[in-house]
């Protein structure tokens, strides 16, 4: 299984705010987007065993955006990566472009699936990871990005409630915080995970390094959050 790396592709980290750039309009929820910008390009750079050409590929790594309402980065990422072509941007949002203002899983490339409802993503990446257990497919990592505020969302404490005992360590899920969550969580967001049996670490959201170690940080017969702290929304 191939995984990307930054020699794939001629586009690099310091790439990205251009690749951003090319995409105007309304309604890009810029504050969503940037948030999650390191987190999405340490994965796809690093860590994740994904690839354009290998979609198809039962032992690929899943990673699930939900926190698709604010895109930019996932497509700016996305278009670095070689999954999507860097002439599609310019489109983004745009009655004829296959960028939408959420990811649609059938016209983006390297999308696994269409997301932006609050709280569909973790309960997707619980039943993805599920299926690969029963189809025997022990390799595959699945990734969920989450943000703070959809754990203001039931449908995220039922997956988180259910993981953790059902020991499903090929599941990680990635909060990136910007501090605008409704409610507050006792002992903050990584205890709310432990709790439930998760393995769980909170790191600063754009320091590059800690990010890579928490993300491969072994968590053996655990699920695994991490926390990804970055400014508040309202800065």
């Amino acid at each position: 299984m191939h995984m990307t790396n930054a020699t794939d592709m001629t586009h690099t980290y310091a790439d990205l705010p251009g690749l951003m750039g090319l995409m105007t309009g309304d309604e890009k929820h810029g504050p969503a987007a940037t948030s999650t910008l390191d987190v999405l390009w340490v994965l796809y750079d690093r860590v994740l065993r994904v690839s354009p050409e290998g979609m198809a590929d039962p032992e690929r790594d899943r990673f699930l955006l939900s926190k698709g309402h604010g895109p930019m980065a996932y497509y700016a990422v996305l278009a670095a990566k070689g999954f999507v072509p860097v002439e599609w941007l310019p489109g983004f949002g745009s009655y004829d472009s296959p960028l939408g203002h959420h990811p649609d899983r059938t016209l983006v490339p390297g999308a696994e699936i269409g997301s932006g409802s609050l709280g569909h993503g973790l309960p997707i990446a619980v039943g993805t990871a599920l299926g690969l257990r029963a189809q025997g497919l022990d390799e595959p990592r699945v990734w969920a990005l989450i943000g703070d505020a959809e754990l203001d969302e039931g449908s995220n404490h039922e997956a988180i409630a259910f993981a953790g005992p059902a020991g499903l360590d090929r599941l990680h899920t990635v909060v990136v915080d910007n501090s605008s969550a409704t409610y507050a969580r006792p002992g903050g967001i990584a205890a709310r995970f432990e709790a439930a049996g998760w393995s769980a670490l909170t790191v600063d959201g754009r320091d590059h390094e800690a990010l890579h170690a928490a993300f491969t940080a072994p968590h053996p017969g655990r699920p695994h959050a991490v926390v990804a702290r970055v400014e508040p929304k309202s800065a």
